[in-house]
């Protein structure tokens, strides 16, 4: 794959006489732009070039009498980048779930890094000591961070110019902040074109309709960065790096975009187009199959039923859950209530926000995580008052379980709002990062006993309380599996979280991602362990990582006893038509197969096998 700036120079090819520079009586020829193909896909529309306007920060000298004016300036700055941060945040919750796998940390980095980082104290420091205003020391010690990090000997230089550019976007929005300089808006472009800018950040990326934008084409950017994974996730055809195109393209010249093959064609001649509008119509084909698929059963060729389930991030993802057929909510996650609010939401602000899921659902089963939060996570309500301290790797810390039952009180308002909400539907309770059996049983004794008040006070509730489930996402919960269940009504097993601690890889550090694998024999065999401790019992037990969302992992899964998935509602269809052509004997024989290798690569070897023989 070819990445270099010099190699994409070359890489613009005309058809015709000469390249289209000016308007005149003669037709405009075609010109292709060759670049990475990041997000397959095909688009044909106009193009809408958007471009922002540099903020103007010269460099600038103050007199040391205005040292604290610039350094409360800086402060301010700081604080409304928070803002916006924060409330890109809340855009996470509607993103596909590898969308949000990629760009939560990321924010997570920018909140840090806009707090008491080596950036902003150093750059307080220059103001100080070297007379600078604000803008000029942000942007200095941005460009020293950036040169250290980029001088480090290490192999992966993928990683370095990440973490170099993580750097350089933040002094970027804070020095757009310190000049009151506006961003573009991507809410200008127009239903159906083709967005064509220089470069499209991680955070322009998250903003981005899918439903909206016909396709992106960029003069920079790469398959490797946060911009092109956003895309990937959010379905959106997309070419990075293609050199020329911006000086190129007008404002509503006629385009093709292949995301696949890796190319933008200007004024696409009669044949090009042609092409491209049989590539549409296998596109809405492939698309109108897996939607065929909503009124079908998830049934194996021998009868075996198989529930997929959505994870729902907010209530607006809604219509996409019935779009997709989805028989339930697996995962509702209950953060979004707490997210970018002072106050803590009360019982009745609850008790409405569960109302709409479940009356929505319409008697499907509404699996509901109460609060899941640790230091990393940015929630103003709960900063005041919580017993917790971020530390060196709040993974390990005060998070899920261990915080709600530290702070009970948060734990009851939730049980009483989801018990108050149970009679309208099928309801059942998540418990989140259980790792002994002891925290489902004092979570228990809370909710019986917020039971017991709510009868007491009149409220109607169903004669048999929801069923308490807990999640399995650490090593831990994984070998006291059966433990857990003597506790737990059912299990839900986290993937995502379960592998990363499993293998010691936080997938945001570019050092050790690569380490990363959630087909590693260890993890398989913990999911294994767990969800035979469930079926020893004759309890539910399901997946909820992202490892139910890919279809390949299916045979996988069910060949180990999984009978239950829930997963990002665009996944469904494709994982729906996987299950509709397997057998259920197949899968056992397959992961028998699978549990006997002790190679990661020897099994992803076998799963991308399975089948083709």
């Amino acid at each position: 794959m070819k990445t270099e700036k010099a190699e994409q120079a070359a890489k613009v090819e005309t058809k015709g006489d000469s390249p289209r520079k000016s308007r005149g009586a003669k037709a405009p020829v075609e010109r292709r732009f060759l670049g990475i193909a990041v997000s397959p896909g095909i688009a044909i529309a106009p193009v809408y070039d958007l471009t922002e306007a540099p903020a103007e920060a010269p460099r600038r000298s103050i007199p040391e009498s205005e040292v604290e004016a610039e350094r409360q300036r800086l402060t301010e700055a700081a604080a409304f980048s928070r803002k916006q941060v924060s409330k890109l945040k809340t855009r996470l919750s509607i993103l596909p779930e590898e969308a949000k796998e990629e760009l939560e940390p990321l924010l997570d980095a920018y909140v840090l890094m806009l707090g008491n980082s080596r950036l902003l104290r150093n750059a307080r420091r220059r103001i100080g000591d070297e007379l600078l205003s604000a803008e000029t020391a942000v942007s200095d010690e941005a460009d020293s961070i950036a040169a250290a990090i980029l001088t480090t000997k290490d192999d992966d230089r993928q990683g370095l110019n990440r973490r170099a550019y993580e750097v350089r976007e933040i002094a970027r929005r804070l020095i757009r902040n310190l000049t009151a300089t506006p961003f573009r808006s991507l809410k200008e472009v127009p239903h159906g074109a083709i967005l064509v800018t220089d470069e499209l950040t991680p955070a322009d990326a998250a903003l981005l309709e899918p439903g909206r934008v016909a396709g992106v084409a960029t003069e920079e950017g790469g398959a490797d960065g946060h911009t092109a994974i956003m895309l990937r996730a959010l379905g959106i055809p997309a070419v990075l790096g293609c050199h020329g195109l911006t000086e190129a393209a007008q404002r509503g010249d006629p385009a093709v975009l292949d995301g696949r093959a890796g190319f933008l064609l200007l004024h696409p001649n009669a044949e090009s187009l042609a092409t491209a509008k049989e590539g549409l119509t296998a596109q809405a084909r492939e698309k109108s199959r897996l939607s065929r698929l909503r009124s079908l059963p998830a049934e194996t060729t021998d009868g075996e039923k198989v529930e997929l389930q959505a994870n729902l991030e907010i209530p607006a993802e809604l219509p996409l859950i019935h779009q997709a057929g989805a028989e339930g909510i697996g995962l509702l996650r209950t953060e979004f209530l707490f997210m970018n609010r002072e106050d803590l939401p009360d019982e009745d602000a609850q008790v409405a926000a569960y109302r709409s899921v479940v009356e929505a659902m319409a008697g499907h089963c509404v699996t509901i995580r109460v609060l899941d939060w640790g230091g990393e996570k940015d929630m103003e309500a709960l900063a005041q008052g919580v017993p917790v301290s971020t530390g060196p790797n709040p993974a390990l810390g005060l998070r899920g379980i261990r915080l709600l039952l530290k702070r009970p009180e948060l734990l009851e308002e939730q049980f009483a709002a989801i018990l108050r909400v149970a009679p309208l539907g099928d309801v059942r309770i998540l418990l989140p990062m259980v790792t002994v059996p002891d925290e489902v049983a004092a979570a228990r004794d809370i909710y019986e006993r917020v039971a017991k008040r709510l009868r007491r006070r009149g409220e109607t509730l169903p004669e048999k309380l929801p069923p308490l489930g807990a999640m399995i996402e650490t090593p831990g919960a994984a070998l006291a599996a059966d433990a857990i269940a003597l506790e737990a009504d059912f299990f839900a097993i986290g993937t995502n979280d379960l592998a990363m601690y499993t293998l010691a890889v936080d997938r945001a550090e570019a050092d050790v991602a690569h380490l990363y694998d959630p087909l590693h024999p260890a993890v398989l065999r913990l999911v294994q362990f767990a969800t035979e401790a469930a079926l020893r019992l004759r309890m539910p037990c399901s997946v909820c990582g992202e490892m139910a969302g890919n279809p390949s992992l299916v045979p996988l899964l069910l060949g180990l006893g999984i009978r239950a998935l829930s997963m990002n509602a665009s996944a469904i269809p494709r994982v729906k038509q996987a299950v509709r052509v397997l057998d259920i004997d197949d899968c056992a024989r397959f992961a028998r197969r699978v549990m006997e290798q002790s190679d990661p690569a020897r099994i992803a070897e076998l799963v991308d096998g399975f089948g083709k023989h």
